[in-house]
């Protein structure tokens, strides 16, 4: 069985968009920033052999504020650019109660499946508390990006780091009891 990172993509890869200390995703390709030291990090999970996923919620599409092309849009630059294995995006919001929003794990637990991943090898990284309690709820080892949102953080992490590089060196430096 493999081992995979598992990432949120904006405020993780891409700069959220901050509007009163909450972030948001770029609603199209011109907003997006892929943030600094991503691609380093990127490499260094490659170099150990991690598959790299993206996990991300996007329910702007479902409330109709932004389209499925733009998000897909986002998500082809983003791994045209980076050196990411898969994205996997929930577009619903929280009243439909779906398995795939987190933070319910259900988008990791299919990665999983479809890729022969062992979750207690993996990680997953992710600058809000959603990101991390699928994390958690999957099995995986979790890293809180902690940008101090202006909104509940997570209260349960393995890790806290303020880049995806820095989360990086911790994980490929720590050696997990399994």
């Amino acid at each position: 069985m493999r081992k995979a990172i598992f990432l949120d993509r904006d405020g993780v890869l891409n700069e959220a968009i901050i509007r009163n200390g909450r972030p948001y995703p770029p609603h199209d390709i011109s907003e997006v920033k892929i943030l600094s030291g991503v691609k380093e990090a990127l490499s260094l999970f490659r170099a150990e052999g991690f598959l790299i996923a993206v996990i991300t919620n996007q329910p702007d599409v479902s409330r109709g504020q932004v389209s499925k092309a733009s998000v897909e849009s986002i998500n082809s630059y983003l791994k045209m650019n980076l050196d990411i294995d898969l994205i996997r995006t929930c577009y619903h919001d929280d009243l439909e109660n779906c398995e795939c929003r987190k933070p319910k794990p259900g988008l990791l637990f299919q990665i999983a499946n479809d890729y022969e991943i062992n979750l207690g090898l993996s990680f997953m990284i992710g600058d809000r508390w959603r990101d991390i309690e699928a994390g958690i709820g999957a099995g995986c080892k979790t890293c809180f990006i902690d940008y101090q949102y202006n909104e509940r953080p997570p209260t349960n992490f393995d890790y806290k780091a303020l880049t995806l590089l820095q989360a990086a060196h911790f994980i490929l430096g720590k050696k997990w009891k399994i």
